[in-house]
């Protein structure tokens, strides 16, 4: 008789999954291995925090907390939740624009992070800093020409974000069209971040030459997200036509989903009334913290939603384990 993946999972033998059914190979950044090649992506304003990243890394994937915009007490208390909550692997994701970002890349390696992530810009000197401690410095590239210059420097992995992720955009390329080249000129794992829903899309990615994924939207409509249920409910009314694109303070475009806010965004119509220096450079067109963080608070009309480009094909709130367990069956009834 099949065994169902699912019903699989509901036992004691989480870890043991892949001695069973050997259809996923393991990720290894660094001295971390995680018995499913899933990392959760790091989503601010206080989207993926502790409680999500625990859950993440429970299943046997990597979950990350969202650095940005949180101050180095809240930093640390996140990570030791997670750390009380799971023996998994736990990271943290943090924007190389913010102001803070290397006292929050130092705060997490004083907790003992796992690794981090660093997107939304680039920086060599996170490289020296994980280096002294033997951090895994995890950097997200969206061309070949910057992940030789990250393997170069000592990334222990990369990610590989295409245009359909949600959020900071690097490139206007389709994820699978960068993962081949960039497989080949580097010999660090590469994990495809961008669009990656399902089990057949985890799968896809890995049949490229990808190492692993990276799934951020999946999780941000979770019941261990930290979005409110105002914003979660936002998720799963938008359609594929409600997904923009605008541009940032950051410098880059960014994903989101269209609101009277993005509206304003798009029109240039938002003026900046205080500002807390929060970037190391701001264009100044609007408060990008304040408005991730409205969002995250419920507000769905001025806040700014960030999403990824295929949010229209969530139709329900799960928990992170009935996600992992429908995309694990997935993966099976493909192979």
């Amino acid at each position: 008789m099949k065994v169902l993946l699912r019903d699989f999972l509901k036992g004691n033998a989480l870890l043991e999954w892949r001695s069973y059914f050997l259809k996923l190979p393991e990720l290894k950044i660094g001295p971390h291995v995680a018995k499913i090649p899933i990392i959760q992506g790091g989503m601010a304003i206080r989207i993926s925090t502790a409680r999500l990243a625990a859950a993440v890394a429970e299943q046997g994937g990597i979950g990350l907390i969202a650095a940005s915009g949180m101050t180095f007490d809240e930093l640390r208390y996140e990570i030791r939740l997670a750390r009380s909550l799971t023996k998994g692997i736990v990271g943290i994701n943090i924007m190389v624009a913010a102001r803070q970002f290397a006292g929050i890349v130092k705060t997490a390696i004083e907790e003992g992070i796992d690794l981090v992530v660093a997107g939304a810009g680039f920086s060599r000197d996170m490289f020296g800093i994980g280096k002294e401690s033997g951090t895994p410095i995890v950097p997200i590239v969206s061309s070949v020409k910057l992940a030789k210059i990250s393997q170069a420097l000592g990334a222990s992995a990369i990610i590989v974000e295409g245009k359909e992720a949600g959020g900071h955009l690097g490139t206007d390329q389709p994820m699978k069209t960068l993962i081949p080249d960039i497989k080949k000129a580097v010999k660090i794992p590469v994990i495809g971040a961008g669009g990656v829903m399902s089990g057949q899309d985890i799968v896809d990615v890995l049949k490229l030459g990808a190492d692993g994924v990276q799934m951020g939207t999946r999780f941000a409509a979770s019941e261990e997200s930290n979005a409110a249920p105002a914003l979660k409910e936002f998720y799963l009314k938008a359609k594929s036509e409600d997904v923009v694109l605008i541009k940032s303070p950051v410098g880059l475009p960014g994903r989101a989903v269209r609101n009277p806010f993005a509206e304003k965004i798009m029109g240039g119509a938002t003026p900046i009334d205080a500002c807390d220096a929060c970037l190391k450079h701001c264009a100044k067109n609007f408060c990008i913290i304040k408005a991730l963080i409205r969002a995250q608070q419920g507000d769905v009309e001025t806040g700014l939603v960030f999403t990824g480009e295929y949010i229209h094909k969530i139709e329900e709130i799960l928990s992170v384990k009935e996600i992992f367990a429908r995309l694990l069956n997935e993966v099976e009834a493909i192979n």
